[in-house]
């Protein structure tokens, strides 16, 4: 009797793959969602006899390999497979994953038992990932129009800015390109846990709160062989500025070519929307979020400590600041380890900040925890909580021994927490789901409730509560109580601020007495500052006084010209602090602060009639030059994936003052659906200024 020999296999790639929704990835390997069935068929050189068996066997690929003996029934729950042949000698199967599977890369090998001797034959390889779609899977997502954005969405938006004046940026996560889901196994294969201790690392592979917690070490690369090196100093000639990336592709495809060595360089944004590409790529439902007025709070003391000195301008002292925003991901799964009332959105920061258990990465945290003041819950609920809920203090800096208070406002963090809505372009705020109306009760009552957790229910109350109408407290290292000042401020702009124009602002003071007049002696500073908070450049400073009278409101108007901020201020610098030290002659000071952002010029891109795959396109990019001055050394660089095999650069030797140029781009789509045009523009005067469009392209 012959041996009974393979001799053709068939894996049924084009059909697996689109039951498994995973037809959208540029590659030809046969790549699965875990829970769910697939079919393959084998023929041999003859159909199978009486007494001969077929007994498959998967095994991961990684080492150490795993290998799962299918068993010869149907079960949902565990690795099996079930063969039918009849008259010929094609035996197709039917092969069930189990939803806890491991995810990454298996073989499929058979174990022919005939003639009393059993031998193997491989039949194929495949990829398994985490299933949104399976009941049974940790990271189910119930809707089709949420699966629709948050797994199969390639392209999206990240807000930045601060949260008076919201800008968006169009990002490319590219989760489908050519190569990124062998990057984004072989980043877990790089980490620190799987280099340490691999097989529990691959024994984990099946959970989720595993997998997001090492990709969130592995976007950047304090501790190991990581994606994204991080800089915020400005300079970035040994690199690529993090301004001027559009997406996550070029990013994971340069990691790749540098010998996995990390790519220079990246912000808070970037590490969010490279992270974003990698979850959702491995089937981890994912968005990106951005928390305006983000704390940095080092201590752990849920207090955000600021220092002025006495003429108001910012002093970079102490660990603590503010972010103008911060950015971040959630990634949608259940938490076994904390309880059901914690499934859902769980947050993750690979953004390098502060370490957690030995290693710069952030989460998973569940959002309701952090809601809850549930800050004693697996991973980093407390730097996290403080992110959205701190206080902030101002002080006076004297010196190092003598510090005086100035205001106390526990409504100033957490401010706008945004993200993409829900299969739209526009902003969705989800401020709510993190924390519950700032001020009021409920909210102090969850700050009251983490504060306790932290530091147990007999510590002092925190120092932003210390005031004399409330807790009664004297502050550390100012021997009076402060009372509630009499005078009250506020910066208000009068247009919308553009780079290249003078900046008009109105400081607005009142005074709350009924019967009393007051002089006020006010010293205002104007500072540029990173996005970061971090002071760079003092800008200007200006001092005035002014007298109001019982129950009187005046408006104290001034302005920072173009002259005087021009040479601080750049494409990674375009923020700046003005702050107003008021104090009432003789009695109580006050700070009055207000963080600007300035807007690039605008870039304007028109589609120019329908857009069908696979035919010629046509975009038109127009751009004003908004200065009284020319702009020369002009750079326009248009990306688009499906949309353009590679980016299109076009120049402009100059644009004179207030002129307006239009440029033509040709694009040829070679997929349908909603697809993003990205246009990059940079000139002696400004760097990387923005903007997008998204297309739909249909079908022929």
């Amino acid at each position: 009797m012959k041996d009974l020999l393979q001799t053709s296999i068939d894996l049924q790639i084009a059909a697996n793959r689109t039951a498994h929704n995973t037809s959208q990835y540029a590659s030809k390997e046969l790549i699965l969602r875990r829970g769910h069935t697939f079919k393959m068929d084998a023929t041999f050189n003859r159909k199978l006899l009486s007494g001969e068996t077929i007994q498959l066997e998967a095994e991961t690929v990684s080492p150490p390999k795993s290998k799962f003996l299918l068993s010869g029934s149907a079960s949902a729950c565990s690795w099996s497979a079930v063969a039918e042949h009849g008259a010929s000698s094609t035996v197709s199967f039917t092969i069930f994953t189990p939803p806890t599977a491991s995810i990454g890369r298996y073989t499929l090998s058979a174990h022919i038992i005939s003639g009393g001797r059993s031998y193997s034959i491989q039949l194929g390889k495949f990829i398994l990932l985490f299933n949104p779609w399976c009941k049974d899977d940790d990271v189910f997502m119930p809707t089709g129009v949420e699966r629709k954005e948050y797994v199969l969405s390639d392209s999206g938006i990240i807000y930045r800015g601060n949260y008076k004046s919201i800008t968006e940026l169009g990002w490319n996560f590219g989760q489908f390109e050519e190569n990124i889901l062998d990057l984004c196994l072989t980043i877990l294969d790089k980490s620190f846990d799987y280099c340490n201790q691999p097989s529990m690392d691959c024994a984990q592979r099946n959970n989720p709160v595993h997998v997001s917690r090492v990709i969130s070490s592995m976007v950047n690369c304090q501790d190991d062989e990581g994606v994204l090196e991080g800089d915020w100093s400005g300079d970035y000639e040994d690199g690529v500025s993090p301004a001027a990336w559009n997406g996550s592709v070029a990013i994971l495809q340069k990691w790749r070519r540098n010998g996995y060595k990390p790519v220079q360089y990246g912000q808070c944004w970037v590490f969010a929307g490279v992270t974003c590409t990698v979850l959702r790529c491995l089937g981890i439902p994912a968005r990106v979020i951005t928390n305006f007025s983000s704390a940095h709070d080092t201590n752990g003391n849920l207090c955000i400590d600021e220092y002025y000195d006495k003429s108001g301008t910012s002093l970079n002292k102490g660990e603590d600041s503010i972010w103008n925003f911060h950015v971040w991901n959630e990634g949608w799964f259940v938490r076994k380890d904390l309880g059901s009332f914690y499934d859902g959105w769980q947050i993750l920061d690979a953004t390098p900040q502060e370490q957690s258990a030995g290693l710069y990465c952030c989460g998973p945290t569940s959002v309701k925890a952090i809601k809850e003041g549930d800050v004693h819950l697996n991973y980093d609920a407390p730097f996290v909580y403080a992110e959205v809920n701190a206080d902030r203090v101002s002080w006076i800096w004297h010196s190092q021994e003598q510090k005086e208070r100035l205001t106390s406002d526990v409504c100033i963090v957490g401010k706008n927490i945004s993200t993409k809505a829900l299969g739209q372009n526009s902003r969705e705020d989800i401020t709510d789901n993190y924390k519950y109306e700032d001020g009021s009760k409920k909210e102090r009552e969850m700050f009251t409730k983490a504060y306790g957790k932290l530091f147990g229910p007999a510590a002092p109350p925190p120092p932003s509560c210390r005031f004399a109408d409330s807790a009664g407290m004297n502050d550390p290292g100012n021997s009076t109580v402060l009372a509630k000042p009499k005078v009250s401020g506020a910066f208000k702009i009068t247009q919308t601020i553009l780079y290249g124009e003078d900046v008009n602002l109105v400081l607005i003071l009142k005074n709350s007495s009924t019967d009393q007049a007051t002089h006020i002696l006010v010293n205002i500073s104007a500072s540029s500052t990173l996005y970061t908070g971090k002071v760079m450049s003092e800008i200007m400073k200006k001092t005035t006084s002014v007298i109001l009278g019982p129950k009187e409101e005046k408006e104290i108007p001034f302005k920072v010209t173009y002259k005087q901020y021009e040479n601080y201020l750049t494409s990674d610098l375009q923020n700046f602090n003005i702050s107003a030290v008021c104090e009432v002659v003789g009695e109580e000071k006050i700070l009055v602060q207000r963080y600007i952002t300035l807007e690039s010029p605008p870039i304007r891109i028109k589609i120019l009639g329908p857009v069908v795959v696979n035919k010629p396109g046509k975009a038109e990019v127009t751009f004003c030059n908004l200065l009284s001055e020319k702009l020369t050394k002009g750079k326009l660089l248009v990306v688009g994936a499906t949309l353009l095999r590679e980016a299109v650069e076009k120049t402009v030797d100059i644009i004179q003052p207030k002129e307006t140029i239009t440029i033509l781009i040709d694009f040829s789509p070679i997929a349908v659906g909603k697809k993003q045009l990205s246009v990059d523009f940079s000139c002696n005067k400004f760097c990387n200024v923005k903007s997008f469009v998204e297309i739909l392209v249909v079908a022929d």
